[in-house]
């Protein structure tokens, strides 16, 4: 990640404000880069990975092995299948889009343009369907490649936020 943010850098890309999941892979990457761009530094508990209840913190792999059909279930409908005790995708989904409401407003009251957030694989997922306008069980399908650099437009329509594909310039 750190040489994906030199590259955008080095291009002359500026962000006014780093805005990050509280856990700690992301907080800690975001903590040492906002001291270094010395830029403001925002945590938001509403953009963290998505829940996986009693899945949580155990190989897929594992999970395949002793609940199969649940887990098949999950990847090709998650919109109707989630972990035992975990987060729908209707739940995940509304927490986030409740993250960028309060990210979309704070940005408006400081006047900021651009911001650099930095979250989950789940979360940038969901962000990429919405974008694209997918149906949300397309979501698994979607681009999450670790320690690269997605970038979108955040917009807020008759108060209701919208994601879009950032075009190269």
């Amino acid at each position: 990640m750190q040489s994906t943010i030199e590259q955008h850098l080095a291009a002359q890309v500026q962000w006014d404000v780093i805005i990050s999941s509280p856990l700690q892979r992301c907080q800690k990457f975001a903590a040492a880069l906002a001291k270094q761009l010395e830029l403001p530094l925002l945590l938001n508990a509403e953009i963290k990975e998505m829940y996986f209840g009693d899945w949580e913190g155990i190989a897929t792999q594992t999970i395949y092995e002793t609940e199969p059909e649940l887990l098949a279930n999950f990847w090709q409908f998650p919109t109707r299948y989630q972990a035992p005790n975990g987060e729908s995708l209707n739940q995940f989904q509304q927490r986030v889009m409740h993250g960028f409401d309060d990210i979309y407003m704070q940005m408006q009251q400081h006047h900021w343009n651009r911001a650099l957030v930095v979250t989950h694989g789940g979360v940038i997922k969901l962000l990429t369907c919405l974008a694209r306008h997918h149906k949300l069980d397309d979501l698994l399908t979607m681009p999450a490649e670790l320690g690269k650099l997605y970038s979108l437009n955040l917009t807020q329509i008759e108060n209701k936020i919208h994601f879009s594909e950032k075009i190269a310039t």
